[in-house]
């Protein structure tokens, strides 16, 4: 079949749409761009909610978010692509947790959503109307799915479990108030 059909398209609109915000996100920690704090300023964000040591978080999050994001958006190493985004926002998702779900209250709605779109992208793939299946798939097996999911799944598992661990030790030597007067 030569010609496009709409499941291509939905692809294509929904590569270019979250890959792009991704890419646009991932820019702002990397390079300060858009009113981001750069390497400087999102590594010492990324200290401060326990993700150490912070300008390496940051690079490492930007790149995932940039590469991932424009990589998505290509329609290129969609697998690896859309894991690397998913890893990404798992560990913004830690962050914004104990705000509950939505995001008008500081909670992790977006970041599940970026991530959520990032998966299903690298599980459903990039349709025909992407690098990927213009290079005949060549970065884009379906062995890889499962591989570049499973890999960043536990990447990102140790990351926020390291994280958690950090932060519960740090509070372990505060003491609550116990009574108020």
């Amino acid at each position: 079949m030569t010609s496009f059909d709409r499941r291509d398209l939905g692809l294509l609109l929904l590569r270019l749409g979250a890959g792009g915000v991704l890419a646009a996100h991932g820019t702002q920690k990397l390079f300060g761009w858009f009113g981001g704090g750069g390497i400087q300023g999102t590594g010492a964000f990324m200290e401060s909610v326990g993700y150490t040591p912070g300008k390496a978080s940051a690079t490492a999050a930007g790149l995932a978010e940039t590469g991932g994001g424009t990589l998505l958006a290509l329609g290129l190493a969609t697998p690896a692509a859309g894991a690397a985004a998913a890893g990404a926002m798992g560990g913004a998702a830690a962050v914004h947790t104990p705000n509950g779900f939505f995001n008008a209250s500081g909670g992790y709605e977006y970041a599940a959503t970026l991530g959520l779109a990032a998966a299903g992208l690298a599980v459903a793939g990039p349709g025909r109307l992407s690098l990927d299946h213009a290079l005949h798939h060549v970065v884009d097996r379906g062995w890889m799915v499962p591989v570049a999911l499973a890999g960043t799944a536990a990447v990102t598992a140790v990351v926020v479990g390291t994280r958690n661990q950090r932060l519960r030790k740090e509070k372990e030597g505060e003491q609550e108030v116990l009574f108020e007067e």
